[in-house]
């Protein structure tokens, strides 16, 4: 036996989150199973715990997007028992169970090994929005990150925590946007050199250009905000798209990209390939300051999932939530 954070749906379509004891026998098909030691908790968990945001397809449901833990069975050559490893995306958590039990089946091409110097709670700490702030960083360089700072927007959350991070380890100004003036110390700690209020930069305007301001850009909000971005953007300067906390709309004008030459990236994880994956967690292993990562930490078991999905819908939630799912 084992415990699990499952959802129930009931006869009138409403969802309940608790944690139950389950059986190996229940856990879905795979060729791996793993002891789950951490995992996190993300928006889209927020969503997957709660009302479902059709991202869930069956009940009863186990969510959790990601995981790190250990290998306890496995099918397949390239992992045994006692290898440590990592999963981020492949829809795990929404249309596959994930990361919210002790233990987990999955197929083997979705695992990850653990980079050396990476504990399974360092590894949950960067999560999933580590993972995507590191596909983003590595998106900017390849295009080149052209001097002056670097925005980061929604920086006080789980992408943004660690983007601002990994950019100021690399030498980098970070400009961090929050609507939260209380988390400006904690982002000044992780390295950005200046504040930007959320209601500076949060609406468009009826100019396509603006002056040229940012040698860069980790977007995690989308909508005006992004619009009125990709105007202040330095020549040929480069924005990555992670997510779309203002919205999915994109209410600006081609004048950018025509002018000044300015990319918009769009960062995918949850399909990411293989060699990728390895890129990015090699450089995080390396790039990104654990102890910053630590400051970002907030610490919390199966039973407190519940009330975290419904604080980070309401973007309640900052930092790293890191999930012992053994406590």
């Amino acid at each position: 036996m084992f415990n699990a954070l499952v959802v129930t749906k009931d006869d009138e379509g409403k969802t309940h989150a608790a944690v139950q004891s389950l059986t190996l026998d229940d856990l879905p098909a795979g060729n791996v199973t793993v002891a789950v030691e951490f995992s996190t908790v993300n928006y889209k968990d927020g969503l997957c715990i709660g009302p479902g945001g059709g991202l869930v397809r069956n009940y009863p449901h186990v969510p959790g997007i990601d995981f790190a833990g250990t290998v306890e069975a496995s099918d397949d050559d390239r992992y045994k028992p006692g290898d440590k490893v990592v999963l981020t995306g492949w829809r795990v958590g929404e249309a596959h169970w994930g990361g919210y039990g002790q233990k987990a089946r999955v197929n083997a091409d979705w695992l990850v090994p653990l980079p050396e110097g990476i504990t399974t709670r360092q590894a949950m700490a960067v999560g999933t929005a580590g993972f995507t702030a590191m596909l983003a960083v590595m998106a900017l360089e390849a295009h080149g990150i052209k001097d002056g700072p670097v925005l980061v927007t929604g920086a006080a959350g789980g992408v943004g925590s660690v983007a601002t991070a990994i950019l100021s380890n690399l030498g980098h100004e970070v400009a961090a946007v929050t609507g939260r003036p209380e988390t400006a110390d904690y982002l000044k700690d992780l390295g950005a050199t200046q504040i930007v209020a959320r209601e500076d930069i949060n609406e468009t305007t009826k100019r396509p250009l603006e002056a040229e301001a940012w040698g860069g850009c980790v977007d995690a909000v989308g909508g005006d905000m992004l619009a009125r971005v990709l105007g202040q953007m330095k020549y040929g300067a480069s924005v990555s798209a992670v997510g779309l906390a203002g919205g999915a709309a994109l209410p600006a004008t081609v004048i950018p990209f025509l002018l000044r030459g300015v990319n918009l990236l769009g960062i995918d994880s949850v399909m990411q390939p293989y060699e990728n994956r390895v890129a990015a967690w090699k450089r995080i292993a390396s790039d990104l300051p654990m102890e910053k990562l630590e400051a970002m930490v907030q610490p919390a078991t199966l039973s407190d999932l519940p009330q975290l999905g419904r604080d980070i819908l309401k973007g309640n939630v900052k930092g790293r939530v890191v999930v012992d799912v053994n406590a």
